[in-house]
């Protein structure tokens, strides 16, 4: 008692001593959490550039504006990738001197439908007017910003053609280059050879370390680079329903099938209300005891939950069945009676034509040609119901033709209505014509189902508050014993499962099985997140996520887990192609077959365009270019192939005539480098200086 009484004497002061405290925490979490913390207001750098945070900012913002409910994370992503490419791309237009005038900047503005088909700016004949343009831009001034933001796109657009153009014409392909190309293919060598193959030794006996893992990639670190990762284990503990609570709203929905009394204060009396089985107002009723609402859907037996499916579609109008378990839910159904044909399914062949909306043809044809092939294939479908599949395989223009024109079920009003209605106002079986939008659809009506509608009282199994407590209190928990304890131990004496380490980038978003985590992820990166850090999250509809920062892995190279697959198979084969060659001795391949307990082969007629050796071996490229190097009679040292270690022996080359024309061969490998252009950017971001500290600014 004196203790609490120096308490109320001093509670200014107290009250005093907590504010200031609170005031000092909240000015530190500002200055290491908030922008004053920041080392840098940019949000990252290319090649020593800064970008912007403020306009980074504005960027982001923009674009989740405009990406119909696009996070913040992933629209960062999109301007992150936009400024990365335009801050590389622009430094090269720079270094070549590229220059674009203001008619090359129109015509990639006229190319753009929302100005170059703007009804504003067209003359009489229906063409972009520069003057009209100019001049509307000129009268409002207003929107002179959007005028500038739309000249830099179109600047920009029309350097990239320019660069473009040049690095096309920079990729040229020669004579030599056309001759080597047709000799690769053309001539041939014939060798004999003894293989050890890798499969002859077991992989028990040649094991890798995580560390030779290591040691690979960085001897490859371009190909491996990654950005810097966290691995976070954690445990997942449910706030879902106990089957106590279960059992209460199982009791709570069955109570709704039997009248109750209720006291009505309006009258001082009892009121006896209808129970879901007699009440006269059944969607009232749905609609005042259900999670969810009333639907008047007719709905086929094949939509209705397969466990009770047959109950419920078999249900007489006005019986109720259940309660039942659907999902998450609790629910009891009356029947409101059945319908006819409340799905159909069909299918068609489309014969379009310019001018209608579908996307690609077959052939080219006027509308004219299209109906008068349509009414052919109408034609040979009423002669032969049974060609029908065949016939839609090989002239419908619609994607359906893979699947025999089969369009599944659908319900009313889900196709066009020249379509639907054809359909639903006839029975199974019929085949007819009917025109729409995308051209002439030859239809036939295959199958049709019956609904029944359903007015079903659906509550929520979910848990109580006294069981949403109890994990609160179970997850906070663990989350204090594990701050100085070990995980594994701690998870296992509470009878808990720790889940699947997740590996995370900076900016991602997913984390592991349960989905968009973005404020975990975001965690594990944070300055004070070091190895060991633990935090409890609470998750949405899911319950609460315990998470330990497992390591950290700041190398520059991707996780030794994630590569391992990848890399480990080639390690042991280098491993096992030692043992290999250890044996691979002696002077004639007689001897090399003896030694390893293998057979000489033989290989005829072998190209480096193809160097595929038989027998189920595969390609071996260094085991055939090895065999054309040699002279004739010569051996070859052990070569490590793709499948095994060979040594082989040239029997002959042949080598194909010479030509007085290379051209196709150079056709050919101008059409293989087309695509090489877009290679360049790739290739420039390799090569580049980027700094990404998006993670401090929490996006």
């Amino acid at each position: 008692m004196a203790v609490l009484s120096k308490i109320r004497q001093h509670s200014a002061i107290m009250i005093g001593v907590i504010a200031l405290a609170l005031f000092s925490f909240i000015i530190q979490d500002l200055f290491t959490k908030g922008n004053f913390g920041k080392s840098s207001k940019d949000v990252g750098s290319i090649n020593g550039k800064d970008i912007s945070f403020e306009d980074f900012r504005i960027k982001v913002s923009n674009v989740e504006k405009s990406g119909q409910g696009i996070s913040a994370t992933e629209a960062s992503k999109r301007v992150w990738d936009q400024e990365v490419s335009v801050a590389l791309l622009s430094a090269e237009f720079d270094k070549l001197g590229l220059r674009v005038g203001e008619n090359h900047i129109l015509d990639v503005l006229k190319a753009d439908p929302n100005i170059g088909k703007n009804p504003m700016f067209l003359n009489a004949a229906g063409i972009f007017d520069v003057a009209k343009f100019k001049e509307y831009f000129k009268s409002n001034p207003e929107q002179a910003q959007y005028l500038k933001d739309r000249e830099q796109d179109a600047e920009l657009n029309a350097k990239f053609q320019i660069y473009n153009t040049l690095i096309k014409s920079g990729i040229y392909t020669t004579d030599s280059e056309g001759k080597f190309n047709y000799e690769m293919g053309a001539n041939k060598v014939n060798f004999a050879y003894v293989a050890g193959l890798y499969s002859t030794i077991k992989d028990s006996e040649v094991k890798v370390t995580d560390a030779e893992i290591v040691e690979y990639m960085k001897l490859n670190p371009k190909k491996f680079k990654s950005e810097e990762t966290r691995k976070v284990e954690y445990v997942l503990i449910e706030d879902k329903a106990s089957p106590a609570d279960e059992n209460e709203i199982k009791s709570k929905i069955t109570a709704l099938l039997s009248g109750s009394v209720v006291y009505n204060q309006a009258t001082g009396k009892n009121d006896t209300v209808a129970g879901f089985r007699t009440t006269t107002n059944v969607i009232d009723f749905v609609n005042s005891n259900s999670d969810v609402p009333y639907d008047s859907t007719y709905v086929p037996k094949n939509n209705l939950p397969a466990v009770d499916a047959d109950q419920l579609y078999n249900l007489a109008p006005g019986s109720v069945y259940g309660p039942y378990i659907f999902g998450k839910y609790y629910c009891i159904s009356k029947s409101l009676g059945r319908k006819a044909g409340v799905n159909a399914k069909a299918s068609h062949i489309l014969i379009g034509y310019e001018g209608s909306q579908t996307p690609n043809t077959r052939e080219k044809r006027t509308k004219e040609q299209a109906k008068a092939k349509a009414e052919a294939i109408l034609a040979q479908v009423n002669a032969n119901p049974d060609s029908f599949l065949m016939l839609a395989f090989t002239n419908s223009d619609d994607s359906s033709a893979q699947q025999g024109g089969d369009l599944g079920y659908f319900g009313p009003n889900q196709m066009v209505k020249p379509f639907n209605d054809f359909v639903f106002n006839n029975g199974i079986g019929k085949v007819g014509l009917v025109e729409t939008q995308f051209g002439y659809h030859i239809i036939k009506i295959t199958d049709k189902q019956d609904g029944i509608r359903l007015a079903t009282v659906a509550q929520k199994i979910e848990a109580s508050e006294a069981t949403s407590d109890k994990v609160f209190e179970q997850a906070t928990k663990f989350e204090m014993a594990v701050a100085d304890k070990d995980f594994d131990k701690t998870a296992k004496d509470m009878a808990l499962t720790i889940a699947p380490t997740v590996t995370v980038k900076a900016m991602d978003e997913n984390f592991g099985s349960i989905g968009n985590q973005r404020t975990i992820v975001r965690w594990a990166f944070e300055k004070d997140s070091k190895e060991g850090a633990v935090k409890r999250f609470e998750v949405a509809n899911l319950g609460h996520v315990i998470a330990k920062v497992k390591s950290i892995d700041n190398s520059g190279l991707v996780p030794v887990d994630q590569v391992r697959p990848y890399v480990e198979p080639i390690l042991k084969n280098k491993k096992k192609a030692e043992l290999l060659k250890a044996k691979m001795n002696g002077s004639s391949l007689e001897a090399i077959a003896k030694a390893t307990g293998s057979t000489v082969q033989q290989a005829t007629d072998v190209t480096l365009e193809n160097p595929v050796l038989t027998g189920g071996v595969g390609q071996e490229p260094k085991v055939v270019g090895n065999a054309f190097a040699l002279a004739a009679n010569k051996l070859s040292a052990p070569i490590e192939g793709v499948t095994g270690v060979y040594v082989v022996k040239n029997i002959s080359t042949v080598k194909a005539p010479a030509l007085k024309s290379y051209a196709p061969n150079v056709a050919k490998l101008k059409a293989q480098n087309a695509s090489d252009v877009n290679r360049v950017l790739p290739a420039l971001k390799e090569d580049a200086d980027i700094k990404d500290n998006r993670k401090d600014f929490n996006y």
